[in-house]
């Protein structure tokens, strides 16, 4: 029965997108692209869906938050993908994006929390930075004496004696990333607070020495792949990477995290809040692809089960930290409904 369906989808596509014969052949897959954070909880879903219903997988690419809405928002048809996920909400410039080439109804979909995690080799000193020191760490410029000038610091101890006497050395998202958004919302702008001469910035002076990052070594943009992030940690234990919790968890034998203002990030202290660097996961839904593109409704249907996002799911087991009951639900509602997003953040 799966099958006819699918075909009979197939077949509204033709029609739906000007295509052509050739088409029903190679886009028989779902195509999802975005967040390297999101990605290895959308990969198991695929894979997933792919053992329930005999079918071929969805193909998954890492391209990063910014990168997978350029992408997501390009146009509807065929040669656009169904699904974008992302580790921040959708800016309202990416709303507009979407709707100035078509792309009018978006569903939302909160799919659960992610701890941003800062960690490095189990082989590295246990360590507990403030925000404020990790500001200090890699902003491009930072007060010292009271005035803002370049970075001058090049060894945690630097920073504080009582860190480590090693060079600073941090992997981290490039700009592109919703990684990078976070961290510099939740770390680098929270982090220069404290500083006199900073705070008496008019406030996109303030914003922009905030959220400028080093570019003289000690700070450096990995990609997309977080993968590698993990392998130059594992090579130097003087070494730290930023990165979703899920990467910390599935890689807890070798790396471990470094605690923010006294608090390790666990699903625990995620979960509660306590942990002050989490935040929201959504993947993204383009309604005029469904019942068109073979197995869309299906496989969103799949990943909003309480098998899968649901509190003791799959994704959990992934690193993924649930929603309320109640946001579940409101999910699921969302998703069901094909309601559609009226701006964005």
């Amino acid at each position: 029965m799966k099958t006819a369906l699918y075909a009979s989808a197939a077949v509204i596509a033709l029609a739906a997108f000007g295509t052509t014969a050739a088409f029903a052949q190679s886009r028989d897959q779902i195509r999802i692209v975005g967040s390297s954070t999101v990605f290895p909880y959308t990969q198991a879903v695929s894979e997933q869906f792919a053992a329930m219903t005999g079918g071929t997988a969805p193909v998954v690419e890492s391209t990063g938050t910014g990168g997978g809405m350029q992408i997501f928002c390009g146009g509807v048809g065929p040669d656009h993908p169904d699904i974008t996920g992302a580790s921040r909400a959708m800016k309202q410039s990416e709303f507009e994006l979407c709707q100035t080439n078509g792309v009018d109804s978006v569903t939302e979909v909160l799919i659960g929390y992610d701890g941003l995690s800062i960690a490095h080799s189990q082989q590295g000193p246990d360590l507990d930075l403030t925000k404020a020191q990790i500001f200090q760490a890699l902003a491009a410029q930072v007060e010292v004496d009271g005035a803002i000038v370049d970075n001058p610091y090049k060894n945690w101890s630097d920073i504080d004696a009582s860190l480590p006497n090693t060079p600073i050395t941090v992997f981290g998202p490039p700009p592109t990333s919703g990684t990078r958004d976070a961290f510099v919302e939740l770390v680098m702008l929270e982090g220069c607070e404290g500083f006199e001469a900073i705070a008496a910035l008019d406030e996109d002076a303030m914003e922009e020495t905030c959220s400028r990052m080093r570019q003289d070594g000690p700070f450096i943009e990995a990609g997309e792949n977080d993968n590698l992030i993990v392998q130059r940690l594992n090579a130097d234990s003087n070494a730290l990477g930023i990165f979703g919790y899920s990467f910390l968890y599935e890689n807890s034998d070798t790396l471990k995290a470094v605690a923010v203002d006294g608090v390790l990030p666990t699903t625990e202290t995620i979960a509660d809040a306590s942990y002050a660097v989490s935040r929201p996961l959504y993947i993204y839904v383009k309604n005029a692809h469904k019942g068109v593109i073979p197995g869309l409704e299906e496989f969103v249907t799949e990943y909003v089960s309480e098998e899968s996002f649901g509190e003791g799911g799959y994704l959990s087991e992934r690193g993924l930290i649930p929603l309320s009951t109640e946001e579940r639900d409101a999910t699921r509602t969302a998703v069901a409904e094909s309601t559609a997003m009226t701006a964005g953040n």
